[in-house]
């Protein structure tokens, strides 16, 4: 507060939370540290192992792109179909995100079997994402957490493949299995690729984390290889197309093709990127976390009784040296905070009238935060209970002062922009 009483930053903080990390377009979402928990983003189909599992807008352009993409080389294999070959491309769109979400499934088994709490899985543009809210605790099940989904996505490929031979080629569940069979090995390898935000990065970061017993390390290394693998994905998919490497021989590619070559090259290459770098930056986050305790943000406060006027509670704060108040009974115990929103819209003229007790948000279950509470664990605990401000209590129950939502976002925010 300033010396006329009022607090220092006079912007409404109800609103403010810790900033929200980056999703990563692969199976295996680094932590979520400070984000709130919302209504999930998308569809709810089902709870498979209690995880929520979502199925974003975009999903539904993606399919309507497959059945389009599929539907013609239907027509080229099988043109007695008609237009029945787009209920059959439909069909193998559905089968495939069904894959794409036992890879994830993969991914969140594996987290709750070490332990780490899952917040969603999402099926989205490209492919799906499973949220896993904290860091592993070694390089061993980072590297399984990681390998976990690209092996599915082999065992699938292998399971379609085994059914190619029990039916006859050329036919609609012989197409269907094949294409299925081929996407399910393509998403494999490439999840398997070394750079991160994709799975093969986790397990480059796993195995540096482990050479060099720094998980900074190991993150760095993989986030460099990613960006190098966008930019390999954003020059060497259209080359490879016109090289006739992947199937199609030079002379049937039109310029329609090259520009859709192109276009998914971009697209590929902005998510790695950006995922790489995201990964990167959530990890110096992290890094700098345990500098960030609760007592360090913390606001000075003083204690005052429910009907003190709002100016005689501003006058004890200011000749304290404090920034905020807290409501306490006849014995001294806290009941309430008095919310620093409320106090900057109360005119000066008017304060001498208001008793605090008016102003204040009565103290809830998970508003009392201890004094020691550092990085991830002071996240969780703040995310548990979403309120404006906190009471902050030393381990002997006293009273060390309140913490703001919006002092704990600032904090958050100057970490992130701190160079490494």
């Amino acid at each position: 507060m300033d010396e006329s009483g009022k607090p220092q930053d006079p912007e409404e903080s109800a609103q403010a939370q810790p900033p929200q990390q980056p999703e990563h377009t692969d199976g295996t979402k680094e932590p979520v540290p400070g984000r709130q928990r919302g209504a999930g983003g998308g569809i709810l189909m089902g709870r498979p192992f209690g995880v929520p599992v979502y199925v974003a807008p975009s999903w539904f352009l993606v399919a309507a792109l497959i059945t389009w993409v599929f539907g013609g080389q239907l027509d080229r294999v099988l043109p007695e179909l008609g237009a029945a070959r787009y209920l059959v491309s439909l069909f193998f769109a559905v089968a495939f995100y069904a894959s794409v979400l036992v890879h994830e499934l993969a991914h969140t088994v594996a987290a709750l079997r070490f332990r780490l709490p899952v917040r969603r899985i999402q099926l989205q543009f490209f492919g799906g994402v499973s949220e896993i809210e904290k860091e592993t605790e070694t390089p061993g099940r980072e590297f399984v957490l990681a390998f976990v989904g690209p092996l599915l996505s082999l065992v699938l490929a292998g399971v379609f493949y085994v059914g190619m031979q029990m039916v006859e080629p050329g036919t609609v569940p012989g197409v269907l299995l094949a294409g299925l069979m081929i996407s399910n090995l393509i998403v494999a390898i490439f999840n398997l690729l070394p750079g991160l935000p994709l799975d093969g990065g986790r397990m480059l970061r796993a195995v540096v984390w482990k050479v060099t017993g720094k998980p900074m390390s190991g993150t760095i290394a993989a986030a460099w290889v990613g960006r190098a693998l966008a930019v390999t994905v954003l020059i060497g998919l259209p080359l490879l197309t016109h090289t006739g490497a992947l199937g199609r021989a030079p002379e049937e590619i039109g310029g329609a093709d090259s520009l859709t070559d192109a276009l998914l090259a971009a697209i590929l290459a902005a998510i790695i990127w950006t995922g790489a770098g995201n990964s990167l930056r959530m990890a110096r986050l992290r890094e700098r976390l345990p500098d960030l305790t609760a007592r360090t943000l913390t606001r000075r406060a003083i204690p005052v009784e429910t009907d003190t006027p709002l100016s005689e509670a501003l006058r004890r704060a200011n000749d304290a040296g404090a920034r905020a108040l807290v409501v306490v009974d006849r014995q001294g115990t806290p009941t309430a905070l008095v919310r620093e929103a409320a106090i900057v819209g109360i005119p000066h003229h008017r304060r001498p009238w208001v008793p605090v007790g008016t102003l204040a948000q009565d103290l809830r279950d998970g508003m009392r935060v201890g004094a020691e509470l550092a990085g991830e664990d002071l996240l969780e605990y703040l995310r548990a209970t979403p309120a404006t401000e906190y009471l902050v209590v030393e381990e002997t129950g006293e009273i060390y002062g309140v913490l703001s939502t919006a002092d704990v976002e600032r904090a958050f925010v100057a970490a992130m922009a701190r160079p490494s």
